[in-house]
């Protein structure tokens, strides 16, 4: 999605250098990816050595000054989880950005996913419902391809912010899959305003809590 495949992690006095997207290192990755051999290598590891470097990656990584550190992980309420949590705790996370599809499935585990949450002290900015909907490109009518408002429902039952939701939108997933800019190639997609007004809450609710 952002263009560094193959690139590597390189080791400095004081740890590990994360992947710059850019030259202006606006945006740095980590991921096990950059530690592979080849791309198509399976982490076939145990619980305790992933848990070791999910420690790792946050400790021994040279971040530097950070406006955000995002942690992206799949649904779940596992030992990587837990371990993640408890290796931030200590600086004091923002909260947890919890993203659904509207599907019954999807939101028993988030629902899941919210008790994690709540055991582990961790405050829920909000719940995003994805794949809401398909808007035609040629015609802009929507069709929801999988049920709708499930997400939103979710929300109020468990008294959480409801964030928005973000439509199929081709255009924005051929944009992802070849690492272009969405935002600036395609400003009047009905997914635009969505993301937008997403990004817009979570620095809202955020900001207080970062300055």
């Amino acid at each position: 999605m952002l263009k560094v495949q193959g690139k590597g992690v390189h080791q400095c006095d004081s740890g590990w250098v994360p992947v710059f997207v850019d030259q202006d290192k606006s945006i740095s990755l980590m991921s096990i990816g950059f530690l592979l051999e080849k791309p198509d290598d399976a982490v076939v590891w145990r619980g305790p050595k992933k848990n070791a470097l999910i420690k790792q990656f946050i400790s021994d990584v040279t971040w530097g000054e950070l406006d955000f550190l995002i942690v992206d992980t799949p649904p779940g309420t596992s030992d990587e989880h837990i371990s993640t949590v408890e290796s931030l705790r200590q600086y004091m996370p923002l909260g947890a950005v919890l993203v659904t599809t509207p599907q019954a499935v999807s939101i028993g585990d988030v629902r899941r996913e919210l008790t994690f949450c709540k055991k582990t002290g961790l405050r829920v900015i909000g719940i995003v419902e994805n794949m809401s909907g398909f808007v035609c490109p040629h015609c802009l009518e929507c069709t929801n391809i999988f049920s709708k408002g499930g997400g939103e429902e979710l929300a109020r039952h468990a008294r959480v912010p409801f964030l928005g939701c973000v439509p199929l939108d081709p255009q924005l997933a051929q944009c992802l899959e070849e690492g272009r800019d969405f935002i600036r190639e395609f400003p009047k997609s009905s997914a635009f305003p969505a993301l937008a007004h997403i990004a817009q809450q979570i620095l809202d609710r955020t900001s207080s809590q970062s300055s």
